[in-house]
């Protein structure tokens, strides 16, 4: 069984930067899901998966996994690029683009 250990990224819808100052550690699928043939739903043995667990550091995630003998993999946060603007930016004269309304 192994886990990866990684910071959430923002999501596209949101605004704030909620979630995503803690590291999260989640478990891989150990084995594939299967589709239960009265219903059609999508089914697993495997209740790992459904455990997330939220840590303030990335060493503290590492140091779990760790004391828990459980095979990891840290995935490193990219950087996020910004480009600042304000909203009166859109009417400035100079503007690279064409002003549509």
């Amino acid at each position: 069984m192994s886990a990866r250990i990684y910071k959430p990224a923002k999501a596209a819808t949101q605004s704030g930067l909620a979630r995503t100052k803690q590291w999260l550690l989640v478990f891989e699928q150990d084995k594939p899901r299967e589709i239960e043939p009265l219903m059609g739903w999508t089914s697993s043995g495997d209740t790992r998966q459904q455990l997330r667990l939220w840590f303030d550091t990335k060493e503290e995630a590492i140091a779990y996994a760790e004391r828990e003998g459980i095979a990891y993999r840290v995935e490193e946060p990219q950087e996020v690029k910004r480009r600042t603007m304000s909203y009166s930016d859109n009417f400035k004269f100079n503007r690279v683009g064409p002003w549509t309304h």
